[in-house]
């Protein structure tokens, strides 16, 4: 199929509750959507729809959202509109001349993914050889104003039926508020805790005090370039050490293995590049014996349908942070918003992502709207 136009869509969707990590508050989710339409030999037009996951600052990782957008503009789209034939397979390497851009790279692939399935009638999941009609649901719980708080928004989220507990912690919001949890709701509970690389290996011996709560994991302690120290921490902590944002692309997290710094890790499509290369991922990880499991960036519907066909794979063993679409938003922009029910989240069966933009929505959220086509 050719290219023939792309969309940018720029959003900003206000946040049930404020969303505090070890770098930062959001109170609204600010992103936005690719929306690409390609051509098929018979003429016929196909749409298909991406999320970028970069955040407004580049604190979680490089790349922020306006210069994710430029990206696009100015590289990403000129280099697949002069291809005479897109594929979501061929997406990489047309645009394996730009160093780096992981998440711009991934939404657009994203996109073109979306409309090619819908071309060939067939589901994300089936694509990608996913094995399980649902998928655990867990929940990821910002840093609260208090310990006590912390219990409540446990609690809540505990009484909803979500499957796992995941606890944002940082320096001086860590121990507390872990030992709390465990004492309110035992050690049967499913539970981990995310620093978002908010510590240093000269923290060691703080961190080790982690392993009295019986976790499932401590996800990201140290530094994105810190594979040798988390290797280091790792054989001084028996809870299995998890890398988020060390793990860029499938290179990363083999070198990453090969050097015993991580025993999980947390597979965030955007992060990597996109879809395929996070199968990449799961495929080198459960190789070698390595659990993964699907993390998530605040994404709507359309992110959260997508990332659920993932965690259907078999190698993800962990529940992910794929919640339903209210724990963040009152309003998704889906005509039926992703749903949790008993635990888990339905894997879409629909052609492509299996869900479908409400244009109103769409247009209620969105700030502004970049056309992009061949001729410019």
């Amino acid at each position: 199929m050719k290219l023939h136009g792309l969309r940018l869509h720029h959003l900003e969707m206000p946040l049930v509750a404020p969303f505090t990590t070890s770098f930062g508050t959001q109170t609204s989710k600010r992103t936005f959507l690719v929306e690409a339409n390609l051509i098929a030999d018979d003429g016929t037009v196909w749409t298909g729809w991406g999320e970028n996951v970069a955040l407004p600052d580049p604190v979680y990782s490089p790349e922020h959202l306006e210069g994710a957008a430029l990206v696009i503009e100015r590289w990403l789209a000129p280099a697949l509109f002069a291809a005479d034939d897109v594929t979501a397979e061929t997406v990489g390497h047309l645009l394996r001349h730009i160093v780096g851009q992981q998440m711009a790279k991934a939404a657009v692939e994203m996109a073109v993914l979306d409309a090619q399935l819908r071309a060939d009638g067939r589901s994300f999941a089936s694509y990608l050889g996913a094995v399980a009609p649902t998928v655990p649901s867990g929940v990821s719980v910002g840093i609260q104003e208090s310990v006590d708080a912390t219990v409540r928004a446990v609690g809540g989220y505990i009484e909803q039926g979500y499957a796992r507990i995941k606890l944002k912690i940082q320096p001086g919001a860590d121990l507390a508020p872990v030992a709390a949890v465990r004492k309110a709701f035992g050690d049967e509970l499913p539970f981990q805790v995310d620093a978002n690389a908010a510590y240093t290996l000269v923290d060691a011996a703080h961190l080790r005090r982690l392993d009295e709560y019986g976790l499932l994991l401590v996800e990201q302690p140290l530094g994105e370039a810190d594979i040798r120290q988390h290797a280091e921490l790792a054989a001084r902590m028996t809870t299995p050490i998890c890398l988020d944002e060390s793990v860029v692309s499938a290179e990363a997290a083999a070198d990453a293995i090969s050097l015993g710094a991580a025993s999980v890790i947390n597979i965030k499509p955007g992060r990597v590049g996109g879809y395929l290369e996070a199968r990449r991922i799961h495929d080198i990880a459960r190789a070698h014996g390595v659990a993964v499991w699907c993390g998530g960036m605040l994404e709507t519907g359309i992110g959260r349908a997508a990332n659920a066909a993932l965690a259907a794979l078999p190698g993800f063993t962990l529940p992910g942070d794929i919640s339903g679409s209210d724990r963040f938003y009152a309003e998704d922009l889906l005509t039926q918003p992703i749903r949790m029910h008993d635990g888990v989240v339905d894997v879409p069966t629909g052609p492509g992502f299996g869900v479908q933009v409400d244009p109103d929505r769409l247009e209620g959220f969105r700030t502004r709207l970049v056309e992009l086509s061949p001729e410019r």
